[in-house]
């Protein structure tokens, strides 16, 4: 057996959560304290309740494209579907998209795919063509029409949920609800999904009582739920995410750690560009990509408390949450939430580990 095996766990397909609630801050939160070794059920809006003033909850402001893509080739009216990754920046292929895709047959270079409205609204379809390979499989595409990706993808994007919720398909109340209310920077293929859990009020509330916020961006890729394929972690190629840490955040930890107050990440990716940005020991700004993989040995600088949903097996998130608590504290964690039927995954319930 490989180290990478001790990261599984049985999820009954059952507990995957397929709809937000109706309100946000209404999930269940199962504390987790490393201190005592205790296990307490609570709620996300009891958060005022839990942290303390002083305390710095630091969120990633990434906004979810909707990068899910639909539509035919247009040479044989096959159906195809895609995912949006990225546009290229640099080089020779600067400004082509950068897609996966799905569809029968071998679609070649130069073939035109329509994108169908996302309104049904056949004035609003857009064709791109593949114009090349990218890295690990993706296409190259270029839009015909000439205006911004984020433009496109408002009129052809769907909300690119993950295939555990109801196998990706969205509906009308998606394009809010795999959002969060802070989200500002478009990049992500996924949702930082333990930041779902947040509203205004929660926020306003949290700062009667003394907790600052403060913000970093990570753009969620695909990577982040892919599982272990490897037997050892040693063996895991890790994906890389482009994060910022401002000098603002940097500047709100330090005075957080000068008074003994403690740091909130607020989702994994909140905690790897913390991390990330405190790789010598001591928190700087930083913008760049990141492959950070933490997990046993890992020394945390950055992160005092961790608030997260619960993750897929063999995943990097869940070496990561086991790093920080313990493999076996998070064994017993996980237990505990399936016994008591806790909702998991991007619409989920949540834990706090202190």
């Amino acid at each position: 057996m490989g180290d990478a095996d001790l990261y599984d766990y049985d999820l009954p397909p059952e507990l995957i959560a397929q709809e937000p609630l109706a309100e946000r801050a209404a999930a269940r939160l199962l504390v987790v304290d490393r201190r005592t070794g205790g296990l307490t059920h609570r709620h996300v809006r009891d958060l005022p309740d839990l942290l303390a003033p002083g305390d710095l909850v630091v969120v990633n402001d990434t906004k979810v494209v909707p990068a899910r893509l639909v539509g035919h080739r247009v040479r044989t009216g096959g159906k195809w579907e895609g995912l949006f990754l990225r546009v290229e920046q640099h080089g020779a292929d600067a400004g082509d998209w950068v897609v996966l895709a799905q569809t029968r047959g071998r679609p070649e270079t130069g073939e035109r795919v329509r994108l169908t409205s996302r309104v049904a609204d056949a004035a609003d379809d857009v064709e791109i063509e593949l114009v090349g390979r990218a890295a690990g499989g993706a296409w190259l595409a270029r839009p015909v029409v000439a205006a911004p990706a984020e433009e496109v993808l408002a009129r052809v994007g769907r909300v690119p949920l993950p295939g555990y919720i109801r196998g990706g398909h969205e509906q009308l109340d998606d394009l809010e609800r795999y959002q969060t209310v802070f989200a500002r920077e478009a990049g992500s293929a996924a949702a930082p999904t333990a930041g779902l859990h947040f509203t205004a009020e929660l926020f306003t509330r949290l700062a009667a009582c003394g907790v600052e916020r403060a913000t970093v961006t990570l753009h969620v890729g695909l990577g982040t739920f892919r599982p272990i394929t490897a037997a050892s972690l040693d063996d895991h190629e890790m994906h890389a995410e482009w994060c910022v840490c401002p000098p603002e955040t940097v500047a709100a930890i330090e005075r957080t750690k000068s008074r003994g107050g403690r740091v909130v990440a607020v989702g994994t990716t909140a905690m790897r560009t913390l991390e990330t940005a405190a790789r010598s020991g001591r928190v700087a700004a930083f913008t760049g990509p990141t492959d950070l993989f933490i997990r046993p040995g890992f020394r945390f600088h950055a992160v005092d408390c961790l608030l997260t949903n619960f993750h897929m097996p063999r995943t990097t998130l869940m070496v990561l949450v086991s790093t920080f608590a313990s493999r076996e504290f998070i064994a017993r964690a996980y237990a505990e939430a399936t016994r008591e039927r806790y909702r998991f995954l991007s619409y989920g319930d949540a834990m706090l580990i202190v």
